[in-house]
């Protein structure tokens, strides 16, 4: 039997890390106009080199400041000796044209701020077409990930296997009754109280109560009252405390005893005299509860800090004023996409610092190396904006191409269109795409939306590869509007409609979307003549 001890192995292996370039060009990416504004000024107040350039001021390119950069790069002759070795052959014509490409990134002609985009009935540019190389397509983050993530031996099988779309992955806000059923899974329940418990979460308004009793609820959707019952004491139990209750004394009173208040000061004002507390007739609640002033207050405190509207904090924001960072306008038969960074900083770089580079200027070696690092940091910075840029106009590109019908039509013209294929098609990562259109709005002939707004998933069916979830969510609003109110339309009835369109969905599909839209049950919509 062998003996464990420590041994030293020297393994030599490549991997490939988020430099810090790479992480601010991430970072960039995802931010929208205004919090693009707030970064750079934060740049320019850390960076000395970096600044706002004036009308009329003296510029300093970044390729005039390169051979200065480099020029302490080696050191050392071992060094040299194994970058001649490593550097390979010399560069061709070819090379030298990509390099001062990449020389000349900040002038005007190689990164245009405005695209004019052919119908897709005429050929596109070939400013369009042409691909170039995304840093995300550089980084394999399979390997990456599995060196700090690796679960030990995979089968065969488990890599083959079809991995989720990537929007799967996409965080979107949680509603109320997202959030109750996602607590519900984790409840052990038998069929009807999990179905009961369903409908009981289904009928909760925006503030979080429940208007029917639970007779109404057994009788418009077909449970048993014991399992109604079972399901509203289950309901009462989950976050947010209160949820469920058919008024303002229930909801208070449940959320006391969520705390361990039940029984208490507090808890025997709210249900015996809670009528008093809103005439804040203080005084006489001290004397009919025979209790010291002093305890009132202590009780009237906690009361003033529950939350009557409990289900209101998963109602999502109230309407914010957003700026456009994409401008798509109609220019004859072709579509104009223009990048606003109209209030957005033009940077430059201060020309003062540069003699600090020079060894004759500034002998101190420090102070060189302090101000070469200030300038790269200050050349990447302006190197991911424009990349940040470019990006943004592609994937706007690729938007325009897609969806020309709701462009031109409106918003019943929508087409289904996956993050993944645009990243196909502009030859960059998923989350590029992600990151792109994150938190950014485009003005466009049909109005002001969010870029993630024009990405939907096509719905199953016959003819549902061609709707997206968005026009079905439409399409049953629209019935819904359309019904008779004294026979208003069921679930299990406007699923039956949406089949013989060729739609394939079922009915739990369509009560979650009459959720999501906030439109009540049928027992809700019924109108008695």
């Amino acid at each position: 039997m062998g003996s464990l001890s420590p041994r030293l192995q020297i393994r030599v292996a490549q991997k490939q890390i988020l430099t810090p370039g790479l992480v601010q060009m991430v970072s960039l990416l995802q931010l929208n106009r205004l919090e693009l504004k707030e970064m750079i000024s934060a740049e320019v107040a850390q960076n000395p080199v970096l600044e706002e350039a004036a009308e009329g001021g003296e510029e300093l390119t970044p390729e005039e400041l390169q051979p200065l950069l480099e020029a302490e790069r080696v050191a050392d002759a071992a060094d040299q000796s194994i970058l001649d070795i490593t550097a390979g052959p010399p560069e061709t014509d070819a090379g030298d044209s990509e390099s001062d490409s990449g020389a000349n990134a900040f002038t005007e002609e190689s990164f245009p701020a405005t695209t004019t985009l052919d119908t897709p009935g005429q050929d596109a540019p070939e400013a369009v077409e042409a691909k170039t190389t995304d840093p995300f397509d550089e980084i394999d983050f399979g390997s990456y990930f599995d060196d700090y993530l690796d679960p030990g031996y995979k089968s065969p099988a488990s890599e083959i296997s079809e991995k989720p779309s990537f929007e799967t992955f996409l965080s979107s806000p949680v509603t109320l009754s997202n959030h109750l059923h996602s607590q519900l899974a984790l409840v052990v329940l038998s069929e009807g109280v999990r179905d009961a418990a369903e409908s009981i979460v289904g009928n909760l308004d925006e503030k979080g109560y429940l208007e029917l009793t639970p007779a109404e609820i057994a009788a418009s959707e077909g449970h048993t009252a014991e399992d109604v019952t079972e399901a509203l004491r289950v309901v009462h139990t989950l976050d947010p405390a209160g949820v469920g209750a058919s008024d303002l004394r229930e909801c208070l009173l449940l959320q006391l005893e969520s705390r361990n208040a039940k029984g208490g000061v507090a808890w025997n004002i709210v249900a015996d005299h809670l009528k008093m507390v809103e005439l804040r007739q203080f005084r006489e609640l001290a004397r009919a509860m025979h209790r010291p002033q002093e305890h009132i207050d202590i009780a009237l405190n906690v009361i003033r800090h529950l939350d009557p509207r409990p289900g209101l904090r998963y109602s999502g924001p109230g309407a914010r004023q957003v700026e456009p960072d994409v401008y798509i306008t109609k220019d004859g038969d072709d579509y104009l996409i223009q990048i606003n960074d109209e209030d957005l900083p033009v940077l430059r770089l201060n020309p003062q610092y540069r003699k600090m580079l020079d060894r004759d200027q500034e002998p101190d070696k420090d102070v060189r190396n302090y101000v070469k690092e200030r300038y790269a940091s200050a050349i990447q910075l302006m190197k991911n904006i424009e990349q940040r840029k470019q990006t943004i106009l592609k994937v706007c590109q690729s938007i325009v191409r897609r969806q020309s019908d709701f462009l031109e039509s409106g918003i019943d013209c929508l087409k289904p269109m996956m993050i993944k294929e645009i990243a196909e098609e502009i030859g960059v990562h998923p989350s590029t795409v992600s990151r792109a259109v994150s938190s950014k709005y485009a003005h466009t002939p049909q109005g002001v939306f969010e870029l993630r707004y024009f990405f939907s998933e096509a719905v199953q069916g016959p003819s549902g590869s061609a709707t997206p979830l968005l026009i079905l969510k439409r399409k049953v609003k629209k019935m819904i509007e359309e019904e008779d109110s004294a026979h208003p339309l069921t679930d299990e009835q406007i699923t039956e409609r949406l089949q013989a369109e060729g739609i394939d969905v079922t009915r739990r599909t369509v009560a979650k979307y009459r959720e999501d839209m906030r439109i009540p049950s049928t027992h809700q919509r019924r109108v008695r003549k």
